[in-house]
């Protein structure tokens, strides 16, 4: 198992990071952190808790992002999350969407710093695993300096050292999720001065962040980048990952033999009941900007979702793009 740093992560993305993504995305950088989709503590306390909080050993580290607000369901999915090995516990006060306010969970949290502190020293004191918090630089009308300052200060007080930053506020009324990632301007500055105001804590930037010029510029002013989207559509991203951050030595990997590896993984899923495309759409991206890429996601997107689809699609896929390329 690697280290636990945050130095550079992949986002928690909703119906999105799943395990079968996140094994795919751990094929290509060993070093990464990698976060799941958020579950709510509902979700584990009183749902199938197997089904939401499985993953593949080979995803570490790997950190659970939960969505709530009571600090005793907190504290209780803290013990389960460390039982199933994760390595850190992450507090979604980011989602904005309206599903999310009404449980009171995600961006609404912004408000309540007191709250947050509570939830964040609950779990701290149920596991030994870090409790960290993803959080944004302001909601609404609340969206000055001193509000983030002061929510930072808050939870910071109870012993959490670890806040990734979305570098945008959130409208909480208004806006869909999709535009709340768009639509308020990226404030990386905010971010930067949370660093100077708080040297001791580590600060990670999370936020529009799409190539590795800019990631370096960051890294130039806060302790760690969290990349979204673009990790997800462009996966070949994380390949300089180990070696650049981490000093490792290259993996020597090649697209194709990623593609290999993820055909031995998607004839082992398919055989305990996955569907082909429930992995295949994490890997759409992995020729992205390479001859024979655009062809090799179509035909995964065109025959994928098939009920008769089987392995030889994804074969197919590949030996299409190698012709191409």
């Amino acid at each position: 198992m690697n280290p636990l740093s945050r130095r550079f992560s992949v986002a928690p993305m909703m119906d999105w990071t799943d395990r079968h993504c996140r094994y795919f995305l751990r094929l290509i950088s060993k070093r990464a952190l990698l976060y799941t989709e958020m579950v709510t503590t509902g979700a584990i306390l009183h749902g199938d808790k197997d089904r939401h909080l499985r993953y593949n050993a080979e995803e570490h580290p790997l950190a659970l992002q939960l969505g709530g607000s009571d600090p005793k369901a907190l504290a209780e999915c803290a013990r389960i999350a460390t039982d199933y090995g994760y390595d850190e516990i992450n507090l979604n006060v980011g989602c904005p969407s309206d599903r999310v306010q009404e449980g009171r969970i995600g961006a609404c949290l912004m408000a309540e710093p007191d709250l947050v502190a509570r939830c964040v020293e609950a779990m701290q004191k149920a596991t030994s695993l870090p409790v960290t918090v993803k959080h944004r630089i302001g909601i609404d009308d609340q969206d000055d300096w001193r509000d983030l300052e002061n929510f930072v200060r808050t939870v910071s007080s109870v012993g959490c050292n670890s806040f990734t930053v979305h570098a945008r506020k959130a409208w909480l009324q208004g806006l869909s999720p999709k535009e709340n990632r768009e639509v308020p301007p990226l404030k990386y500055e905010a971010v930067y001065r949370l660093k100077q105001a708080f040297p001791q804590l580590e600060i990670i930037i999370n936020g529009g962040i799409t190539e590795w010029p800019a990631i370096d510029e960051h890294l130039q002013h806060v302790d760690g980048v969290m990349i979204g989207r673009e990790a997800y559509h462009n996966p070949w991203l994380l390949a300089p990952v180990d070696e650049k951050l981490f000093g490792d030595a290259p993996h020597g990997l090649s697209r194709v033999d990623v593609l290999e590896q993820m055909i031995e993984y998607t004839e082992r899923a398919m055989l305990s009941g996955s569907s082909l495309q429930h992995i295949t759409r994490h890997i759409l991206g992995l020729f992205h900007g390479q001859p024979g890429g655009r062809q090799f996601r179509r035909h995964l997107s065109e025959r994928a979702h098939r009920k008769d689809a089987g392995i030889d699609v994804l074969k197919e896929a590949k030996a299409l793009f190698e012709t191409i390329a």
